[in-house]
């Protein structure tokens, strides 16, 4: 599979097996991606550690995982105590930077006093820029096995990205060598994490990045590790979004480890939509009449389940600005007057209603995807007379049966991909962004946070699937049974 590494390991070393009690500790851990796929594994483990410093994240951490039940913390903390208590741990509103101690200040005490809970019933220590390798407490490794996962920042790694690179800490996708620093303070003090765990975009082993890939995977060994990498890719995991990450396990001594086989995909996105969607996530009146009012073909939006046959959502995506995801066309509106396409063509719809007609690509498959900037690429690629060359779009739709989009994480409602029902179009659910994520719905229903919060933390995440099938390969001959 692409990315993938071949290594004499396989061959000169044992597999890697855990066999003692997991303790797990999660650097950008959003809302734990990773202990939800080892919950659904129903593999015991300890919460032993988080390391995150959104406040919206940090809130559904603790929503997933923990209640506030048996918790006390000072009371007699005043105002001011507070605001600094959180200045110096470094939270963050905006996911790009700490707060500042004025915009601390404007919360309420109420607020700080739920930002400070949080941050205590999830183990967590913020800010990694502060955090020090005596802070994992990692000790007694003969009887635990320690797994650090790191999933750091990709907004200087994508496509969508400015390319800024991960060459030092002044970049977010820089963070990488915080972990370096925390590592090697772990290996001073004489104990290190068993297993790390990587995740990002495929950029980060791309021709301008593999140097400083390389560069980490050789410090990496220098520590002690053996590296493994490869790009998985959702859809081969049982969630129908095309969803294409890196990971890497590194696995500390003369250990092998081998990626898992991909297995047959049996749902297709419309299985993950909801069966009643609230009015407030349709589109108005206008902006459908805008639809129906193109007039560069005779009937807008026809036959549209002709233009994905992939049955597969697209990435679901990040990012920080007003654009959207994309659209999801619901297989059956044929009534209304539609753009008609013939076998094999396609149609994207943009947010400015610009409209392009191409050849479908059948065997790509599009991704719902996390971004920090401009999202450029081809819905349908290449579009006919055009080929070879990006274009820049926005709320492209698809058909219910066909492939969704990268899910991103949006500040704004304008970013979420789209459904249209009998050219009723509609923005997918929080829930729907959760599903295809692999997030359970009684956890999703547990997060108290905003739509638009929530359509953010699922874009950032990793698919829950995908992590299982990683964890699995380590606990092939677990003590427990692994369902």
């Amino acid at each position: 599979m692409n990315g993938e590494q071949l290594s004499l390991y396989d061959i000169e070393y044992e597999k890697f097996k855990i066999t003692k009690p997991i303790r797990l500790i999660e650097f950008f851990a959003g809302y734990g991606s990773q202990a939800l796929a080892l919950k659904y594994l129903e593999v015991p483990f300890e919460h032993w550690k988080t390391c995150e410093w959104a406040i919206k994240s940090i809130q559904a951490y603790k929503d997933i995982h923990f209640t506030d039940k048996g918790i006390e913390l000072n009371s007699k903390r005043t105002k001011e105590e507070m605001v600094e208590f959180l200045y110096q741990k470094g939270i963050s509103s905006n996911y790009n930077e700490p707060m500042t101690k004025e915009q601390i200040q404007r919360l309420s005490e109420e607020q700080l006093k739920t930002i400070i809970k949080n941050i205590a019933i999830t183990h967590n220590l913020v800010n990694i820029q502060q955090v020090k390798g005596k802070d994992l407490e990692i000790v007694e490794t003969n009887k635990y096995d320690y797994i650090l996962t790191y999933s750091f920042p990709c907004q200087d790694l994508s496509l969508a990205g400015k390319g800024k690179g991960m060459s030092d800490t002044s970049t977010r996708s820089g963070m990488l060598w915080e972990v370096e620093r925390i590592l090697q303070e772990c290996k001073d003090l004489g104990e290190l994490p068993q297993v790390l765990l990587m995740e990002n975009v495929p950029q980060v082993h791309s021709q301008d990045n593999l140097p400083d890939f390389n560069k980490w995977k050789l410090r990496l060994e220098e520590l002690g590790y053996n590296n493994y990498f490869q790009d998985l890719i959702a859809t081969d995991y049982g969630i129908p979004q095309t969803r294409n990450r890196c990971f890497m396990v590194s696995i500390l001594g003369e250990y092998s480890y081998t990626f898992p086989k991909p297995i047959p995909l049996k749902l297709k996105l419309k299985d993950m939509l909801e069966d009643e969607v609230d009015e407030k996530y349709y589109l108005s009146d206008k902006q459908i009449k805008d639809i129906q009012s193109w007039n560069a073909y005779e009937k807008p939006l026809e036959n549209m389940e002709k233009v994905d046959k992939t049955n597969i959502s697209p990435t679901l995506t990040t990012r920080s600005g007003a654009y959207a995801a994309g659209m999801i066309l619901i297989k059956n509106a044929t009534k209304k007057g539609y753009l008609e396409a013939t076998e094999g063509d396609g149609i994207d719809i943009s947010s400015r209603m610009e409209h392009h007609r191409g050849t479908v690509q059948k065997d790509k498959i599009q991704t719902l995807t996390t971004s920090g900037g401009n999202d450029r690429g081809v819905v349908i690629n290449p579009l006919k007379g055009i080929s070879g060359k990006s274009w820049q779009f926005e709320q492209q739709v698809y058909d219910e049966n066909g492939s969704a989009r990268t899910l991103k994480a949006s500040e704004g409602s304008g970013n979420i991909p789209k459904v249209a029902n009998d050219l009723r179009i509609r923005k997918l659910t929080p829930k729907e962004a959760g599903r295809l994520m692999g997030v359970k719905d009684e956890d999703i229903d547990k997060i108290s946070l905003s739509d638009s919060a929530k359509y953010h933390i699922f874009g950032d995440a990793i698919v829950i699937n995908v992590l299982m099938a990683i964890f699995k390969e380590m606990l092939w001959n677990y003590h427990i049974i692994v369902k």
